[in-house]
């Protein structure tokens, strides 16, 4: 997605740390998704109808790391430009679930009951 992206929000139906990772992941998979759902379960971002990005996420990271023991046999240009493609989608779906430094540099994550002050934003008296 190009320009300005959409501020996170905290979701009153957010996941919690416990949730699993699917059973048909790969190994390398699940190992990324325990690594980062503590995180996402922390900011209360990550709600049931995101469950597809984390997963294709997953997957990704879990192929980028699987094609790069791949790579150590011997280089084929096929599996570099399969473990390229990953990584550019990896990259594209972490910015989406707010896990690169980039992505948690934008305006912190804001509970939906806090109210902004629209009507004076420069707090001029």
């Amino acid at each position: 997605m190009r320009g300005r992206k959409p501020e996170l929000s905290a979701d009153a139906a957010a996941l919690d740390a416990t949730t699993k990772p699917p059973s048909w992941l790969g190994k390398a998979a699940k190992a990324e998704w325990r690594r980062v759902m503590p995180e996402l379960a922390k900011r209360r971002i990550l709600t049931t109808a995101d469950l597809g990005s984390l997963e294709s996420y997953c997957i990704a990271i879990g192929r980028i790391r699987e094609l790069e023991k791949l790579l150590r046999a011997g280089i084929d240009p096929k599996l570099f430009r399969m473990q390229d493609k990953a990584m550019v989608t990896a990259r594209q779906l972490a910015a989406e679930l707010g896990l690169t430094p980039v992505s948690r540099s934008r305006p912190a994550v804001r509970d939906n009951d806090e109210q902004d002050d629209d009507e004076n934003p420069f707090n001029i008296v």
